[in-house]
């Protein structure tokens, strides 16, 4: 079980899907380069932009991604998978089955917070 506490420390974003290719010796991999919103910190305010290493790639193309919005856990712990950094993740629903990206059904701007 988790707590409401632990859930809250989750920074679930809507983000937009810049870049996509395969990951050369994997089936199933994509390199995802996504832009999560924008750093204000910064100004002007720049994109903030990550990469994400993502095993859809039975289910979708590269092609089939660019442009989406998706939802990601934008401050996850950076993995690295076949020598790529992972830095977050994108949510996907499966019911044993192929897996479906969860997307805003709406427009919705680029590093909303789900909450």
């Amino acid at each position: 079980m988790v707590s409401y506490s632990d859930f809250q420390k989750l920074d679930l974003r809507v983000a937009k899907v810049l870049e996509a290719e395969r990951v050369v010796g994997s089936e199933k991999l994509i390199r995802l380069k996504i832009e999560v919103g924008e750093d204000n910190c910064k100004s002007p305010p720049e994109k903030m932009v990550k990469q994400i290493v993502a095993g859809i790639g039975k289910t979708y193309s590269p092609e089939q991604l660019i442009g989406r919005e998706i939802v990601v856990v934008n401050n996850l712990e950076p993995r690295s998978l076949m020598g790529l950094e992972s830095q977050g993740m994108l949510l996907a629903a499966s019911d044993g089955g192929e897996p479906v990206l969860l997307m805003p059904d709406k427009d919705v701007s680029v590093g909303s917070q789900v909450k």
